[in-house]
């Protein structure tokens, strides 16, 4: 039993391989269980923060690329205490095949890493919402989302260069060097881009407006769905989907209308030459009794000018900060108030009538 274990094949004894491949099943076998026991001990120490941490979203999130970093970390121990085979090792293209299994190695173990920093971020993320939540403080729920994408995005460029470090053998030093020259080159070509983002940060500090607002600007009126680095998202009023760029939403005259404290409604009516002031008196007054509803909370009616064709009365009310729904029942129950008083006193509007009179007598041809 001994000279068999001893036995060498391609450069290795069968101790060897029987103690690298048990490593890697039992590895497959207990990640569930040694997962879930390290995200248990990772929990009870984030659980001594002041953190509300719900146990199971904690571990949902963490489990999976947890098990994934630990199975590619002990099949990398396991695998690097074996000898490569001579009679693999071979070049292709200046590389030998040594060199391409330790770069495919040492990249799915940066992978699984990061992958498991990016959850990491999520959760924070998570936890960071929830408690904004409690609070009532929902503004600063875009400010979570903005640097919680903004981090993964620094991560996976981390990422990204470790890869090359390790995987390919590349020192990053002079890699990090030209990307100064290249990113000058490239923020000179993605001046918008740069400006974009650069608004960005004025949004979420600023704060003019938040998801969920309803914003009025340049041509459309809609409401703020989702804020990102370069671009706002708006629903419109047609319920289509606008993309703008974060630099037009600071840069462009901007109505936050969820922010406005009043509504204003305007009726502007033109009436005939022929009424008289006790009917104009005595309209004043109906329209005056119809704006005593308790949704209004200020109002001015006029008999405001004299033009060649008409007298002109003004109604101008304010409500509260209603539902638009709300407020045009309003407008509603008001202007059929109006048209009903206009028809019981007997009162036209201007043109309504048109009277074509010939002066002059006729010459008989």
């Amino acid at each position: 039993m001994g000279k068999l274990l001893d036995k060498v094949i391609l450069d290795n004894t069968v101790f060897s391989y029987l103690l690298s491949t048990g490593s890697i099943l039992l590895a497959i076998l207990f990640k569930k269980y040694l997962s879930q026991y390290i995200a248990g001990l990772l929990f009870r120490l984030a659980k001594r923060t002041s953190w509300q941490i719900d146990k199971k979203a904690f571990i949902d999130l963490l489990l999976a690329p947890l098990q994934g970093f630990l199975l590619v970390l002990i099949a990398f121990i396991a695998l690097d205490k074996l000898h490569f085979p001579r009679l693999f090792l071979f070049d292709i293209h200046h590389i030998t095949t040594r060199q391409i299994v330790d770069s495919i190695g040492n990249g799915l173990l940066i992978i699984t890493f990061i992958w498991l920093l990016l959850r990491v971020i999520d959760f924070i993320a998570l936890i960071l919402d929830k408690r904004t939540n409690e609070h009532g403080n929902l503004r600063e729920n875009q400010l979570i989302v903005f640097f919680r994408d903004f981090f993964k995005v620094i991560i996976g460029i981390i990422g990204l260069l470790l890869i090359i470090q390790f995987s390919f053998n590349k020192d990053i030093g002079p890699l990090l060097a030209g990307f100064g020259i290249i990113g000058a080159a490239l923020a000179l070509a993605a001046k918008e881009s740069l400006e974009n983002l650069i608004a960005s940060f004025i949004i979420f500090f600023d704060k003019p407006f938040t998801v969920g607002d309803i914003v009025k600007v340049q041509q459309f009126t809609g409401t703020v769905e989702k804020i990102g680095l370069r671009s706002t998202r708006v629903r419109t009023d047609y319920k289509t989907y606008v993309t703008v760029p974060n630099k037009q939403m600071v840069d462009s005259i901007m109505d936050n209308l969820t922010l406005r404290t009043q509504r204003r409604a305007d009726l502007r009516l033109e009436l005939s030459l022929t009424t008289s002031k006790e009917q104009l008196q005595k309209l004043l007054d109906e329209i005056r009794e119809l704006c005593n509803d308790p949704l209004i909370l200020s109002k001015a009616i006029l008999f405001n000018d004299i033009i060649t064709n008409a007298f002109v009365i003004t109604v101008e009310y304010y409500t509260g900060a209603i539902a638009a729904g709300q407020f045009n029942e309003v407008k509603q129950k008001i202007n059929f108030g109006i048209l009903s008083s206009l028809n019981q006193l007997g009162i036209e509007l201007a043109g309504m009538n048109t009277e074509i009179r010939l002066s002059g007598d006729a010459q008989p041809k």
